[in-house]
């Protein structure tokens, strides 16, 4: 069978390299990139060296022979790349956020309705985590009973002096719920089954980081279906001690029994990371998930060759998305003259 062949447009953000990597591992084939940067390039290019590096984009957009471009530019760019890629006939599988307005949702909406391409955005914390896979094999087999309330927690380290400049630009990262909550809202919708939620409450502030006034360094968003209540929280307060990027939680209350997720680490000091902890009538257990498959990868794959949406509903992408800007717009209309913070 034909390998599906990928090419690369925007590498701002590493998650790229687990982006190239998921569908390398599928069975994919890369065959080149375009980056404007050239400290960026040679890094990819160190890592990927059979990829060829386009001088233009539109040597992968015009490219028959390419089937999906990925992308991880930076996220105010993001929407242009995956609309001109929909209109020359490509699917596109993006990084987080998917876009930073409003209105590039809806423009990429009304294209990929147009062209029927496909839309994905990797959601790293579920679909790149075992521990979160994990849990949604549990909770569709019943283990918990009907998902009823969920609590996202995604911490960030900072690490300042090795970020570009877009990071602390408001219009160009999109604003922290955005880009850092659009993993647990998206979360939400998958535990809980709903199709949308309103959201009841959404804050983002800058705490502790005057210095760069358009970053926003936390943000929360309550939500509700009617049937489940969910409740995200972000920031960028990481401590230097901790030895991993991020204390990743994420806890999921059914009718019968909980699920409690330390993603990255458990600091009560179990080794490594994607930890589940199961809590039902017959008692509590640690489920060790470094095993796991990921099936996201191939999946996407699958989807690209048959027209399907096993690796994730285009509706449910789109959703996701959707609270998270909703959410940020809110936030941003409480805060003092409606300027971001």
């Amino acid at each position: 069978m034909k390998p599906v062949r990928f090419s690369v447009i925007g590498i701002n953000h590493n998650h790229i390299f687990g982006q190239v990597n998921c569908l390398l591992a599928a069975g994919a084939e890369f065959v080149g990139f375009h980056a404007a940067e050239d400290d960026l390039a040679a890094e990819f290019s160190g890592k990927y060296p059979s990829a060829t590096r386009y001088d233009d984009p539109r040597r992968a957009y015009d490219d028959p022979e390419i089937d999906l471009i990925v992308t991880a530019a930076i996220p105010a760019d993001r929407a242009a790349i995956a609309v001109t890629a929909m209109r020359a006939g490509k699917d596109v599988m993006t990084d987080k956020p998917g876009m930073t307005t409003l209105d590039q949702l809806a423009e990429i909406r009304r294209v990929q309705k147009e062209t029927g391409r496909i839309f994905s955005v990797l959601y790293s914390e579920h679909f790149e985590n075992r521990a979160t896979v994990k849990a949604g094999e549990l909770v569709a087999a019943g283990a918990i009973g009907k998902v009823v309330s969920t609590a996202g927690f995604g911490p960030h380290r900072m690490r300042a002096p090795s970020r570009p400049a877009w990071f602390f630009e408001r219009e160009r990262y999109g604003g922290i719920l955005v880009d850092i909550a659009s993993h647990q809202c998206e979360q939400f919708l998958f535990f809980t089954g709903a199709e949308s939620a309103e959201i009841l409450s959404a804050s983002v502030g800058n705490r502790a980081h005057q210095q760069w006034p358009g970053l926003q360094d936390s943000g929360d968003i309550h939500l509700s279906t009617g049937n489940a209540t969910g409740f995200i929280r972000v920031d960028w307060f990481t401590p230097e001690g901790l030895p991993t990027w991020g204390d990743g939680r994420l806890f999921i209350t059914g009718t019968e029994g909980t699920i409690e997720l330390r993603k990255y680490l458990d600091i009560a000091g179990r080794p490594g990371s994607d930890h589940l902890f199961l809590t039902d009538a017959k008692g509590v257990t640690h489920i060790d998930c470094t095993d796991v498959a990921l099936p996201y990868g191939k999946q996407l794959v699958a989807d690209i060759r048959n027209r399907t949406e096993t690796a994730m509903p285009q509706a449910r992408c789109f959703a996701a998305m959707e609270i998270a800007l909703r959410a940020q717009a809110k936030a941003e209309a409480h805060l003092s003259g409606g300027t971001h913070a």
